[in-house]
């Protein structure tokens, strides 16, 4: 197995505590999520747009817009769903596009909302055509359309639906289709936190969890935290874990670092995998232009992980950029992984090229 491979077996999602997508012992997290928009840290032009949408659909008395939520895993699309039904008194169903297999699946949910209830759809974009074909009237004119039996017997249906809220989310915008898009009236994206909002995440959830957390300690547990409020929880209940068996009853700041050094969390917020990848690019590639799916072969991991996990802080960061001709690294990731830039012309005009492509009509993937 080469420095920069992984086991076969072995999963980003399972192993990261960075990683934004749930896990496995991910249960306390719903402790720590806030309860109403009062409560929600970050995103004030959303926070302040979706509160004038719901007051003015409470003061009518009608159904919420149909709703849509999208950004990078873990800042709050779930969270903001179940606060729209709390803040609009209304019940709340959930599920997934990839649970809704068949039409049926779909059409035994909407025949039990009640009234003005929100039905909530986690990755939307993973929809089966044939189920987003029932939803679009569902969502337009709330009625249902079924065909009844097989053959010369079959026959259409039409189910009157009450009026409901579908509220959805999704990390993958563009795969949505345009028509199942443009039915939603309230778009709504999602961005990376700041260190000052994350340090109230990581506060707040101290609060909860009874952790006595001085402010140097939330500052330093908010840096590492990737720009995520999900990864902001994970890390502090496992620094909470760290300083319980040490037996520090405050956490400061450098109860914060030692902890997260052992779980291998560098000062940017970085874990091992991310060096990996950054030296993967680095030391076997030059730097890049590598493709996406080279890094995967090379990291023994799926396209999609290296894709939707690993690139968007780095990019985000500006470690990383995507050209045309694939991913390269920039002048701060040189610097982070203290190696030489490329002193090669033929690499300096391809980082430029990137950059200047970059400016004119912004990253395109590979």
């Amino acid at each position: 197995m080469s420095d920069f491979g992984l086991p076969s077996g072995d999963s980003i999602d399972e192993d990261r505590l960075v990683a934004p997508a749930f896990g496995d012992g991910d249960m306390p997290e719903v402790v720590l999520r806030p309860q109403r928009l009062s409560e929600f840290v970050g995103q004030e032009s959303l926070r302040e747009n979706l509160s004038v949408f719901i007051e003015a659909a409470r003061s009518r008395g009608e159904a919420l817009d149909h709703t849509i939520f999208f950004g990078p895993p873990g800042l709050g699309k779930t969270t903001l769903a179940q606060i729209v039904a709390r803040e609009m008194s209304v019940g709340f169903r959930a599920t997934s596009g990839p649970v809704l297999a068949k039409a049926g699946d779909l059409a035994a949910i909407l025949t039990n909302l009640q009234p003005l209830d929100v039905l909530f759809i986690d990755e939307i974009h993973r929809l089966n055509p044939a189920v987003e074909e029932i939803l679009y009237p569902a969502m337009e004119d709330f009625q249902l359309d079924l065909i009844i039996g097989e053959g010369p017997a079959a026959r259409s249906i039409r189910i009157d639906l009450p009026p409901f809220t579908l509220v959805a989310a999704t990390t993958r915008t563009g795969l949505i289709t345009t028509p199942l898009r443009e039915r939603f009236g309230i778009p709504l994206r999602l961005n990376f936190y700041t260190v000052e909002e994350l340090q109230s995440v990581v506060e707040r959830g101290a609060k909860v969890l009874d952790v006595t957390l001085q402010p140097e300690g939330a500052i330093e547990i908010a840096r590492r935290s990737r720009g995520t409020p999900r990864v902001a929880g994970r890390l502090l209940r496992r620094v909470r874990d760290f300083a319980a068996v040490a037996g520090h009853v405050v956490i400061d700041a450098k109860v914060a670092d030692e902890s997260l050094r052992r779980l291998d969390v560098d000062q940017e917020g970085f874990d091992a995998m991310d060096r990996r990848f950054l030296r993967c690019i680095a030391e076997m590639y030059g730097g890049g232009p590598v493709g996406a799916e080279t890094l995967a072969v090379a990291l023994a991991e799926e396209r999609d992980a290296i894709e939707e996990v690993i690139e968007p802080f780095l990019i985000q960061c500006g470690m990383v950029q995507r050209t045309p001709r694939g991913r390269m690294l920039t002048a701060n990731g040189w610097r982070y992984l203290d190696l030489p830039a490329p002193s090669s012309t033929t690499q300096l005009d391809l980082l430029r090229d990137s950059e200047k492509a970059r400016d004119d009509a912004g990253d395109e993937n590979d």
